[in-house]
């Protein structure tokens, strides 16, 4: 008799692991299709535009507006450029390859939004750093928001396929 329990959780549940089938991965992911990464950067200008009106509103100053647009489109633009650069011919290369871009393409976007960050004093004639910031740091949420919509989205998607 055996009175040995295993060790951790996880080697109990390993027992209980079956890799899928090539038919069972296809029809998951038709059954939960991958969403565009564009709608994130399209969330981004969105959230760029609300935050530009309230400003304008707030302080009735259209460079205040512009400012915090400024901020948004110093995210949004480095982003963009981003995810066309890495998202072309993946799966061509090897794996290293492909993270070397994902690193290098990372490493641009973020210099790049530091520089149009930088720039922005010169870019803008009356510029208003709060309105910005406040710009910069709603289109950096815009993620977050991302990763909390996803799976409601994917969630709704499957009930409106059900029907």
């Amino acid at each position: 008799m055996n009175n040995n329990a295993p060790a951790t959780d996880d080697e109990a549940e390993v027992s209980d692991f079956k890799p899928l089938t090539a038919e069972e991965a296809q029809r998951l992911r038709e059954q939960f299709p991958e969403p565009s990464p564009w709608w994130v950067i399209a969330a981004q200008v969105a959230a760029g535009l609300v935050v530009a009106s309230v400003a304008w509103l707030w302080v009735r100053q259209p460079a205040a507006a512009g400012s915090a647009f400024y901020g948004a489109l110093a995210v949004t633009l480095p982003a963009a450029l981003f995810l066309r650069a890495t998202r072309r011919d993946s799966q061509q290369l090897s794996q290293s390859a492909v993270m070397l871009r994902f690193f290098v393409w990372e490493l641009i976007k973020i210099a790049l939004t530091v520089a149009l960050l930088a720039a922005a004093p010169w870019l803008i004639g009356d510029l208003h750093w709060l309105a910005l910031v406040a710009g910069v740091v709603v289109a950096l949420k815009m993620y977050w928001v991302a990763l909390l919509v996803r799976p409601r989205l994917l969630n709704r998607m499957t009930v409106e396929e059900r029907r």
